[in-house]
């Protein structure tokens, strides 16, 4: 090979199509399936507790890397696969039980290590692959274990393969799926056996949106009725102190709506990838029907179908409130600044006002000012013209007097202007 420059992700995005491969199974087979909920960040924990369930069984441990990981444990095979927010263990073992659901997969595990599990038990499932006709298994007949009352199945992988399932838990608190073989290879018993298993742990990580939805419903027909209550009173509002009230309260609602969002938001959008996995997978089991029974698809499509629209309609209902609430809010800022435009309109005319009666009255002081120094300047003169007449010089003081009082005011008059010009000027020059 030419010593090309590779990408640094080649190598791992042509093995991603390879991961998690089906496992084969020959009939009879016990299959033990536990899913538990650990989180995006219990990677660490739920890969030492695989480890701790390897060593028991003398058995290396997988690397740190992993996501996935299948292994020989002595009477019993297990996969092991982590994924975003759950961490699923599937047990396999080879033989049937004497009695159908009897000794299953997950009984040859340690009961103190399966306790020790780090989350949530979801799902927990058996399954019991029979050859059809199995003696040793006694053909297995679905209503000697299943509940008659809501018990689907169907023909399956082109009529090679028959499976039974009630979807309830039973009193060992695991449900039940029967599969029987009627010439299925290895591989392609696998692929339909890991299907059943994910139909049921999708299914219900796509119903963990119910509650949230059931329990959302009525705060949100809240919020919406207290946002048409404002709304309502939007048009009435005079005040500016009112309109104020009334965009606190917009954003009080506003904030319990993003509360609620942000906590069922990521659960919804998952809920309907989950509900998209398990129609695929219904898909991919190519149902053709027993007569008197119903398929796994009709079952899921009856019950699980209106769980999944009822979930997508309080997504639904909660995003369009949000945009009503964004739109409201936008409205009644817009009147509150108009409200404000209008109160620094009627504000500024005020100063105006203002503004031209201090200028009169700046005149008016201004003609007065200039009369009083022009009266204390004339007696300076008058002053200066007794104490001439005082020193013997013949000066005419009532005439210098008399004569003073004009020049004098014109020179005040010219000097108080000028002054006035010259402050003009400098407020001129500070303005931007």
């Amino acid at each position: 090979m030419p010593n090309f420059r590779e990408h640094g992700l080649r190598h791992s995005l042509v093995n991603e199509v390879h991961a998690r491969p089906f496992e084969s199974l020959n009939a009879p087979v016990r299959v033990s399936h536990l899913a538990w909920l650990t989180g995006e960040d219990a990677a660490t924990a739920d890969r030492e507790q695989l480890a701790d369930l390897c060593r028991r069984f003398d058995v290396s441990p997988p690397t740190q890397e992993v996501n996935h990981y299948s292994v020989e444990l002595g009477p019993v095979r297990c996969r092991w696969e982590r994924h975003t927010e759950f961490t699923s263990y599937t047990f396999f073992c080879q033989g049937a039980p004497p009695e159908s659901f009897q000794a299953p997969a997950s009984d040859q595990v340690p009961a103190d290590w399966l306790a020790a599990c780090p989350g949530e038990l979801l799902v927990a499932c058996h399954l019991l692959l029979q050859p059809a006709g199995d003696s040793e298994g006694g053909s297995t007949e679905p209503h000697q274990f299943l509940v008659e009352d809501s018990v689907a199945g169907s023909l399956m992988a082109g009529g090679n393969a028959e499976a039974w399932t009630d979807f309830r838990l039973h009193e060992d608190g695991f449900g039940r799926i029967l599969v029987r073989d009627r010439g299925l290879r290895a591989r392609q018993a696998g692929r339909l056996v890991q299907r059943l298993l994910e139909i049921e742990t999708y299914r219900l990580l796509a119903l963990l949106a119910l509650p949230l939805a059931r329990d959302a419903g009525p705060e949100i027909s809240d919020i919406a009725g207290r946002l048409m209550t404002i709304t309502d009173g939007m048009t009435r509002l005079e005040r500016l102190a009112e309109q104020r009230s009334m965009v606190e309260q917009l954003t009080t609602l506003a904030a319990r709506l993003e509360r609620l969002a942000s906590t069922n938001t990521y659960r919804f959008s998952a809920a309907a990838a989950y509900y998209a996995l398990t129609e695929k997978r219904i898909a991919e089991l190519r149902e053709a029907r027993i007569e008197g029974l119903q398929t796994i698809g009709e079952f899921m499509e009856r019950r699980m179908a209106p769980a999944m629209r009822s979930c997508e309609a309080i997504a639904a209902r909660q995003d369009r409130l949000a945009d009503r609430i964004a739109r409201a809010t936008s409205m009644l800022r817009t009147r509150v600044d108009i409200a404000m435009e209008e109160q620094n309109r009627n504000l500024l005319q005020s100063m105006d006002r203002r503004a031209k009666l201090q200028l009169r009255l700046q005149e008016t002081v201004e003609g007065l000012s200039v009369a009083a120094i022009s009266y204390y300047l004339v007696g300076l003169v008058g002053y200066a013209a007794k104490g001439a007449s005082a020193a013997g010089l013949a000066v005419p003081v009532d005439l210098v007097v008399g004569l003073s009082i004009p020049a004098v005011v014109l020179l005040v008059w010219g000097a108080v202007r000028r002054v006035r010009k010259r402050l003009g000027r400098s407020a001129g020059d500070a303005r931007p």
